[in-house]
């Protein structure tokens, strides 16, 4: 690739702007000059009343001006975006217009008091809600230019970055590094090799999406992988829909089963850290084991969280460097292997080492954490993952992905996989929390 070409890619293509993009928001949340975004509370009868309609609480007041505030903004940044790219930033803003009121639609329906509770998350929700429209009605045409499901999921993952704090990692020390480090490459292994060679599922790239959702943290690693081996939406939305599935059953079905066997708490806590895929599921399944347990529980799920960069690179590199259906290694230059990285993973690991060596030393830990983090870039990654999902659901079709099923094969792989990932996940938290490997704190 030429010098200048080279050059112009960091403002034509979709994986450079998901970086610029998510460092402007994380710079601008940092110097004070972006200080919040809308987070929907629970209700119980009236959904209205978190946007400031009916009888609501004083935060729901407030709710509608910070949502308007949000949909100007991200309409901005992807339309600026976009025109870059060579697209029209103004049959995107149409369309946004139509593709964010769903999400808005998704989160009310995920923080109905009751629904909360089961913890049926928003991503479900966005997911469904895409699905029934490109299945009944079908899609719009004029929705179309704004469904960019990858452009929305990379940028948060950028976002995501920032929340992998090193210092919350050597918080926990070498037992979490322990669990979290050591059986996630194992199973992601086990699980290609698996669906490749004994149950011989042709798709290469959904068994490896499968194996990074399972392994890693569910949906963020199913879009890296994705990305890295060029698999299909098809193949993406399938393995995203068994994770919400399924995480949801283990956040619930976890915490229950410590409870009854009298398992360790720290333990537990670990073993879920390292199995449930989603961190939102993580904290609320851990919370269930008491408030000691909850922050094992989540820093294990962080230091897993550093492994989508490794994990994208190294499937990256794999697919560069294996020809398709061949099984056979060829040479390849590193020129190759540099297009086909996910550039946004370079965004995720910058903006993690910015704030864990930059951003937290000079403002401090509690105002990072807490006027940062909580009070605006996780709130605006929570919005750009549902976006996300209303994205693939839009975009998605049910007779596609049923023709990916295989005849079940994708479900009993995830099983198996799942299983494998359970057991040796509880092995290492036993040898790591249970005073085995390292003393109990």
């Amino acid at each position: 690739m030429a010098g200048g070409e080279g050059v112009s890619q960091l403002w034509k293509k979709e994986d450079w702007w998901a970086v610029w993009i998510g460092f402007l928001i994380l710079i601008l949340a940092s110097l004070g000059m972006v200080d919040s975004a809308p987070k929907l509370g629970k209700w119980v009868s009236n959904p209205l009343a978190l946007v400031g309609y009916g009888s609501g609480t004083s935060v729901g007041e407030t709710l509608l001006p910070d949502i308007l505030a949000l949909f100007v903004g991200l309409s901005f940044l992807f339309g600026f975006a976009l025109l870059f790219m060579g697209q029209s930033a103004l049959r995107f803003l149409k369309g946004f217009v139509a593709v964010f009121l769903l999400a808005i639609l998704a989160y009310l329906f995920a923080n109905q008091a009751t629904i909360k509770a089961w913890g049926i998350s928003y991503a479900f929700w966005a997911l469904l809600i895409g699905l029934l429209i490109s299945n009944t009605i079908s899609t719009p045409g004029w929705i179309r230019p704004a469904v960019k499901t990858e452009l929305f999921i990379k940028t948060g993952l950028v976002l995501l970055g920032a929340e992998v704090l090193f210092n919350k990692i050597l918080a926990l020390g070498p037992p979490g590094l322990f669990v979290a480090w050591l059986v996630t490459p194992i199973v992601i292994v086990f699980m290609f090799w698996f669906g490749t060679r004994v149950m011989k599922m042709g798709n290469k790239s959904l068994v490896i999406v499968i194996a990074a959702a399972t392994s890693v943290c569910g949906v963020s690693a199913a879009i890296a992988a994705a990305a890295a081996s060029k698999a299909k939406k098809e193949d993406l939305t399938l393995a995203v829909g068994m994770s919400l599935l399924f995480t949801v059953l283990m956040m619930i079905g976890m915490p229950a089963f410590i409870n009854a066997i009298g398992l360790d708490t720290r333990v537990g806590a670990a073993w879920m850290g390292g199995t449930i895929d989603a961190t939102g599921a993580v904290v609320a399944a851990g919370e269930f084991l008491g408030e000691e347990a909850g922050k094992i529980a989540a820093v294990v799920k962080m230091i897993q969280n550093i492994l989508i960069g490794v994990v994208a690179f190294c499937i990256a590199v794999y697919w560069a460097t294996r020809v398709e259906g061949t099984g056979e290694f060829r040479s390849t230059s590193a020129a190759e292997i540099w297009i086909r990285f996910p550039k946004f993973i370079l965004g995720f690991i910058g903006a993690s080492l910015l704030f864990s060596f930059v951003v937290v030393p000079t403002l401090g830990a509690e105002t990072v954490d807490n006027d940062i983090l909580k009070a605006t870039t996780k709130n605006i990654r929570g919005w750009l993952f549902c976006l996300a999902f209303v994205s693939i659901g839009l975009e998605s079709n049910f007779k596609e992905l049923a023709s990916q099923m295989a005849g079940g094969k994708p479900l009993i792989f995830y099983l198996i996989g799942q299983s494998f990932n359970l057991i040796l996940t509880l092995l290492a938290a036993y040898l790591a929390f249970g005073g085995i490997l390292f003393d109990v704190q």
